[in-house]
């Protein structure tokens, strides 16, 4: 790596030197005056009406320009790239930035799972509908927006409550040949090079990038090395109709730190006792993307994509209060536990525009189908090896081997009526049929196989919603009300002991999300939304406990899996930009000065929850007890804060660009009773709010070059965003302390 930084400092040098040398000295000093580059809003935008086949009228939606924001993109820091989008929860696991966990409203941001999460428009999780966890996302400095529809993109993009989050990658679409690099050094061994290439060349174009990273990282055990590998090509048949291809790779190897207990955090938040923990996702992600204008009032565009992928760990997976030492009696350390899961998604989705008059008006329908197939295979409970690599070796089998298929088709419609060219009402309805199926090994017991008993879950899901928006000048009211659902998990159906049992009436989680507006800008020195918004989340999966004889309850108890209750999320949410050099006319001589905030008040609550719990009979002999039912209403969810909260300077002039934000996050509960004081083993147990102060800048010279540099929690605070029950290891999982970064890049 450190070969390859110098002969990246020495093409620099070589591209100076190349200049002709016979050019006057002023001429020469002219070429090397610095380029004035105007910095837009540091703001984001939203969608028009239309956009790819896709109907946004309606709909709370915000994109995010990454050339228009500083910010640690390296390490694809969401907490400063995700500062302009209010009610947007970050989990923190580890610095590295491999997966990116973000959630909004209250709603759990483990791998984006209640987020239809996409790249260039195409699925990128493994099992959109039985595994909705994005193990994947592209390196930030490879993205050139990004695209967040809230709750109201359920018809057009699937029926997830978070709504749709979608990574637009970057094109060359001016230059015949283009070169662009970007090599990062920072704290605690980070090295970084992203190196990509991209033109146009008759009906052809390109854009190929590779992307390396590799650190010790912040806490102890923490080491990576990550590579993604990215490859288009278009070939345009006319002006209307286009024909596109990508393939996008990408491997890590990653040490997991595990979590902590909370005495543990407080005395030394950098420490691990789980060296021999690791964690990797080889991940293939390819489609076909075919657009075509068959004429001026009808679109059409198809994508056929897929995935091949893999989830690998290899770890010892008790608690943090457990040592993880050698055995005395057998010299060595204890067998490690080895999970994998294996991946093979397809899928077809067809959408489609067609404008017509009423009258004079005119009017938008988009409509299309969706065909999507995916199986995982899913080993667990291995027994490792005794050593401390990266090694997925077992000794004998794997005690639960499953076999998961999904089967999706869905049509989809919303349809713009325009009542007036201000006043537009979009009604939708999709129509969705899902089956899964699972079949396989659940576990062994003395030797003997436990089956898992062959389920299929087949249904069909009506959605319906409604969009309205009213126009005023660069303004508008919005108002959205959007049917969504989560269908039955993987997880729901393989509880984790074999003698839990599941309700064969299983119900897949229904609900819907209500937004309530007004955005817009004003005399371009102002860019805000406000909105109110309403999540109904019904038929929560839990686990009940339940007598195996209801005439003996001394024989015992077990784990009923079966639909428990109803959660209700309601707040604000808000966002301003304001220029204010603008503002007093003063932004030629003084620059961009722009001030930002944005805030989120989100209360989470379960309002019908039953629990049971075991009571002792007193004065008999145990195991004689009783079950005694309660019920959550009121308690408030799990892992969501009460409010978040940006704040943001940002100032730009010629070709200096500078940004300093704070983010403020409440305290969360980290399970439904809402435990209050810690657990010894760190599991549960309320977590403190937390206050980061994120600094970031670019110098841009010589007109293609540029010096990036940044430091990430200022003042070095010391927090936390989420306790984990099992992966990426039980406890507390620290958030980073003070880092930094420096970086030099060209684009040629």
């Amino acid at each position: 790596m450190k070969t390859y930084f110098s002969v990246i400092f020495s093409l620099f040098a070589i591209t100076s030197q190349a200049q002709e040398n016979d050019l006057a000295l002023n001429d020469t000093i002219k070429r090397l005056q610095p380029v004035i580059i105007t910095i837009k809003q540091q703001s984001p935008e939203r969608m028009p009406e239309i956009k790819d086949n896709v109907l946004f009228s309606g709909k709370k939606n915000e994109v995010l320009k990454l050339s228009n924001i500083n910010g640690n993109f390296t390490t694809n820091n969401a907490r400063e790239i995700f500062s302009r989008v209010p009610g947007v929860t970050i989990w923190e696991n580890e610095g590295s930035g491999i997966q990116i966990n973000v959630g909004v409203r209250g709603l759990s941001p483990n791998r984006s799972w209640e987020l239809n999460t996409r790249q260039n428009g195409y699925d990128i999780s493994s099992d959109v509908f039985g595994y909705p966890e994005a193990y994947y996302n592209p390196p930030l400095e490879a993205v050139e927006t990004l695209e967040l529809i809230r709750g109201g993109s359920s018809l057009q993009f699937g029926p997830q409550f978070g709504g749709m989050l979608n990574y637009v990658l970057k094109r060359e679409n001016k230059k015949k040949f283009s070169f662009e690099t970007q090599n990062t050094v920072g704290s605690y061994g980070l090295m970084s090079s992203y190196n990509a290439i991209g033109g146009n060349f008759k009906k052809f174009s390109y854009y190929i990038y590779n992307h390396s990273r590799s650190a010790d990282g912040w806490r102890e055990n923490s080491e990576y090395t990550v590579r993604n590998t990215h490859a288009f090509v278009e070939y345009r048949f006319t002006e209307n109709t286009k024909l596109s291809a990508e393939y996008t790779n990408m491997d890590y190897k990653m040490q997991q730190a595990g979590g902590l207990t909370d005495d543990q955090f407080n005395s030394n938040s950098q420490q691990s006792s789980r060296e021999r923990n690791w964690f990797g996702t080889p991940w293939n992600v390819f489609s076909l993307n075919f657009d075509t204008k068959l004429s001026d009032n009808f679109t059409s565009n198809t994508k056929l994509f897929g995935l091949i992928g893999e989830r690998n760990s290899v770890g010892f997976t008790a608690s943090p209060n457990t040592a993880d030492i050698i055995n005395p009696l057998t010299n060595d350390y204890a067998n490690r536990r080895v999970d994998r899961d294996f991946y093979e998604n397809f899928g077809l989705e067809n959408r489609n525009i067609y404008k017509y008059k009423i009258g004079k008006i005119n009017n938008n329908l988009a409509f299309g189908v969706r065909l999507y197939k995916a199986n995982t295979q899913r080993v667990q409970d291995g027994k490792g090896t005794t050593r401390s690599d990266f090694d997925l070796s077992i000794d004998g089998r794997y005690s639960r081997d499953l076999s998961f298929t999904t089967e999706n088709v869905a049509v989809f419609a919303e349809n713009q009526f325009k009542v007036t060219e201000k006043l537009s009402v979009t009604p939708g309805i999709r129509y969705e049929y899902i089956k899964n199926t699972g079949e396989g090994r659940f576990g062994v017991n003395s030797g003997n196989d436990i089956a898992f008993p062959n389920k299929t879950i087949s249904r069909s899901k009506p959605l319906f919603g409604l969009g309205i928006e009213h126009k005023f000048l660069s303004t508008n009211l919005y108002a959205n009300i959007t049917q969504a659902y989560r269908p039955v998990l993987f997880s729901d159906l393989t509880p984790p002991a074999v003698t839990d049992v599941i309700d064969t009436n299983l119900k897949d989680a229904s609900g819907f999300n209500a937004d309530l507006g007004f955005r817009g800008t004003y005399k371009k020195f102002l860019n805000f939304d406000v909105s109110l918004f309403y999540l109904s989340y019904n038929n929560r999966i839990g686990g009940v406990r339940q007598f195996i004889n209801n005439d003996n309850p001394s024989q015992g108890t077990f784990i009923f899996r079966t639909n428990l209750g109803e959660t209700v999320n309601k707040g604000i949410e808000g966002f301003a930009n304001i220029n204010v050099t603008k503002l007093f006319n003063v932004d030629k001589p003084y620059g961009n000065l722009d001030v930002f905030a944005t805030v989120s008040f989100i209360d989470s609550r379960y309002t019908d929850f039953k629990i049971f719990t075991v009571v002792p009979i007193p004065g008999s002999i145990p195991p004689n007890a009783t079950i005694k039912e309660t019920n959550l209403n009121g308690n408030r969810v799990e892992n969501a804060p009460r409010y978040i909260h940006n704040f943001g300077v940002s100032w730009s002039n010629n070709n200096i660009s500078a940004t300093a934000q704070y983010r403020m996050s409440g305290r969360i509960f980290t399970d439904a009773n809402n435990t209050t004081t810690a657990s010894a083993n760190g599991l549960t147990g309320l977590l403190d709010k937390y206050n980061v102060l994120d600094l970031s800048a670019e110098y841009k010279f010589l007109e293609n070059y540029n010096i990036r540099g940044g430091i990430n929690n200022l003042f070095n605070e010391n927090y936390a965003t989420r306790r984990a029950g099992g992966y990426p290891g039980p406890g507390i999982l620290p958030g980073e302390g003070r880092t930094f970064y420096l970086s030099i890049g060209a684009k040629l």
